[in-house]
């Protein structure tokens, strides 16, 4: 049944999240140098970090996959409205984020403030929400993965952290992985938003029709998440502009 699909995804993708939290931790320790001159705390948040990364990508390339090439949200005049389109697999991705998204929350929770504030947990929690009415529903999940697809930007704020913590601040990795963090963010988390609502408007006779909780969530949620990815922006441009005056100033 769907309801048991939906089970089995979501503990897939927390017990992903563990055995890749463990990998990181492993491999880290056997290869990586810096790794070993960590605290504890730093330790613990470079294991978070990998099974971050690990899950951006995953759905990265699962939402590229759904929203470009494959067959289920492609204008059809004859199929479904875009906003009830949905299928095993789109389920299952949908599963597989929602099982990490809560095992980051519990390590947010349980760990607090050492792996980040009150704004990760609003964050967090207002990705649970509305992921899960989207798969419980099978509603709006265009819309949902055109969101879950700004997780393309994670892998290169994950690095920024890995580049710092190991001395490397001062490379021109960390300085060319700032400049595409920084455009990267502008396309995928504001740009992207944009689209979303200007989408959800020209197709409003379609969301009008969907439950009221989706309705709400779509036209609710997005915005919420947009304001957090401007403050943040600010924050990004603001720290690529420190590291080129320094680039600058070396030269």
């Amino acid at each position: 049944t769907k309801e048991l699909r939906c089970v089995y995804s979501i503990l897939a993708g927390t017990l992903i999240c563990k055995i890749v939290y463990d990998l990181t931790n492993a491999i880290s320790g056997a290869f990586v140098i810096a790794y070993t001159k960590l605290t504890s705390q730093q330790k613990l948040e470079w294991n978070n970090r990998g099974f971050s990364t690990f899950h951006s990508i995953v759905v990265t390339c699962g939402c590229l996959y759904f929203l470009f090439i494959s067959d289920l949200f492609k204008d059809s005049e004859n199929g479904p409205s875009i906003v009830y389109r949905s299928s095993v697999s789109s389920d299952a991705l949908l599963g597989f984020s929602l099982g990490y998204f809560l095992s980051d929350l519990a390590m947010i929770l349980y760990y607090y403030p050492a792996l980040g504030g009150y704004e990760y947990i609003v964050h967090h929690g207002l990705s649970l929400f509305s992921i899960f009415q989207s798969l419980t529903l099978s509603q709006v999940q265009f819309y949902t993965m055109m969101v879950l697809f700004t997780e393309v930007t994670t892998p290169f704020v994950n690095l920024r952290w890995y580049l710092d913590v190991s001395g490397l601040k001062n490379g021109k990795i960390y300085l060319w992985n700032g400049v595409a963090l920084f455009f990267g963010w502008l396309a995928a988390r504001i740009v992207l938003f944009l689209y979303l609502l200007y989408h959800a408007y020209l197709h409003f006779d379609e969301v009008r029709q969907v439950s009221g909780v989706c309705f709400y969530t779509l036209f609710c949620v997005p915005p919420a998440l947009a304001a957090m990815n401007v403050y943040w922006f600010s924050k990004i441009a603001r720290g690529m502009v420190k590291t080129l005056a320094k680039a600058d100033h070396r030269q």
